[in-house]
């Protein structure tokens, strides 16, 4: 996980735990009238307005929590992450990662997506900076990598709109990660949701290998 990545995820759960605090009676309520967890993440992330994230760590919060000491501690620690960051999640509402997926890259079915950003770019998909090639054989030989466990190719979709590409390529004992958001979907927060949520498929894939973002920049 990133600095960034920990610091937008710590804030979004100090945020919620805080939120949860002042409207403890709706949230005890919401969580009594709730069917199971699921439900119950559902209904305080529906009633307070955060994440997902946000609403597990209220659901599973402590007793001493709701004490005066921990409640100033917790906005002490709010205070220091809004100012080490220059977002709130209001204004890039996506970085929570509630509203994208990742899917397997198809060649077939996202080629336009694959050219798009080759078009931007104009490097290999591959990480090696190398200029791109036919568009054909950069598909053919990512699929040979992803065949051969060398390799990831995830497209990020917001429902059925896709939003960018997530590229996992194993180089030297590291995972290089790297993120592309379509232009018209950056600045909402989708880089940094495509980054949370390709860390489990990254792990999966490659077990105890460090994975490193080569380009956080891109719409994170």
């Amino acid at each position: 996980m990133t600095d960034l990545d920990q610091t937008t995820t710590r804030r979004d759960i100090t945020d919620a735990l805080l939120t949860a605090l002042e409207r403890r009676h709706e949230v005890l309520d919401a969580i009594v009238d709730a069917d199971n967890r699921a439900a119950a993440v559902d209904a305080i992330s529906d009633l307070l307005g955060k994440s997902k994230l946000g609403a597990e760590a209220v659901l599973g919060m402590s007793f001493y929590q709701l004490t005066k000491d921990q409640r100033r501690r917790n906005q002490a620690e709010l205070d220091d992450l809004n100012s080490a960051l220059t977002f709130t999640l209001a204004e890039r509402p996506a970085s929570s990662g509630d509203t994208l997926d990742l899917r397997p890259f198809s060649p077939d079915a996202d080629a336009d997506l694959f050219a798009e950003r080759t078009s931007e770019q104009g490097s290999a998909g591959d990480g090696s900076g190398k200029p791109a090639g036919a568009l054909d054989d950069e598909m053919a030989a990512a699929s040979n990598r992803v065949d051969d466990e060398e390799a990831v190719w995830l497209v990020a979709t917001e429902g059925n709109a896709k939003i960018g590409l997530v590229m996992g390529e194993l180089n030297g004992g590291e995972v290089d990660v790297r993120i592309w958001i379509r232009p018209d979907r950056r600045k909402q927060g989708f880089g940094m949701a495509a980054l949370r949520r390709s860390r489990a498929e990254m792990a999966a894939l490659f077990p105890g290998v460090p994975m490193v973002v080569r380009a956080p920049g891109a719409g994170a």
